[in-house]
């Protein structure tokens, strides 16, 4: 299941500047990564254990340090990892970012990100793999449009065998399964050690933390939010 889109237009304004602005700086900085690997190999692996966020040297306050728990948000493993995150991203970010404005959103999205890095620092806390990506921010994003607009719609693109369909769901659906199917995986790791190449407590943590900081922010939401949620 991919998120594609919201299906309801904007209150407000019809064109999420902020939004676009972060998913292309997503894009020039892998496309930086990418002439890193192909003209210095060397120099590649350096930034990543830099700008990624390690988390022995998080803690240890070394290299990039705690300035790692943000620049790694806006850093990714591939094109793939970038699609899957970017287009979430613009799916729920949209009327998010209407609802918000443009600098709160972009405040609500770097601490969501940052949060989440930490939270799977803490996870994590002995190993030296640098963590990348903006899934936490992003699943930051989707707490928000869940709190703020739990009766949306999403057009998700949905693969079954060799086949495939562009489908309207309920948001608080989508949510939902993304939500759940972290908590499994994410509880092996943090109970027997299973190692795994996803940042689940990243996902998580972001979760929280847009939740958390809603809920904190507009006390009045989570009422709202059970009045208008559709059954």
């Amino acid at each position: 299941m991919i998120p594609l889109t919201d299906l309801q237009p904007n209150r407000y304004t019809s064109f999420p500047y902020m939004t676009i602005f972060i998913i292309l700086l997503n894009m020039f900085v892998l496309i930086g990564q990418f002439l890193l690997v192909e003209f210095n190999m060397e120099t590649y692996v350096r930034s990543i254990f830099l700008f990624g966020s390690v988390p022995t040297f998080v803690i240890d306050q070394v290299a990039g340090g705690a300035l790692a728990t943000l620049t790694s948000t806006f850093m990714h493993g591939g094109i793939l990892h970038l699609a899957g995150n970017m287009l979430a991203l613009w799916a729920f970010a949209q009327r998010v970012e209407d609802a918000c404005g443009p600098w709160r959103f972009l405040a609500f999205y770097l601490t969501c990100g940052v949060v989440a890095d930490i939270i799977s620092t803490m996870s994590r806390s002995t190993e030296n793999i640098p963590g990348i990506g903006a899934s936490g921010a992003v699943y930051g994003i989707m707490a928000a449009y869940l709190i703020l607009f739990p009766g949306g719609k999403i057009k998700v693109l949905l693969f079954w065998g060799f086949g495939f369909a562009r489908l309207p769901f309920r948001a608080y659906w989508v949510i939902l399964f993304f939500f759940l199917k972290e908590i499994p995986i994410a509880l092996d790791v943090l109970l027997i050690n299973v190692e795994s190449s996803v940042a689940h407590w990243a996902h998580l943590g972001g979760f929280f933390a847009g939740t958390l900081i809603f809920l904190f922010l507009r006390p009045d939401a989570f009422h709202r939010f059970r009045n208008e949620l559709p059954l």
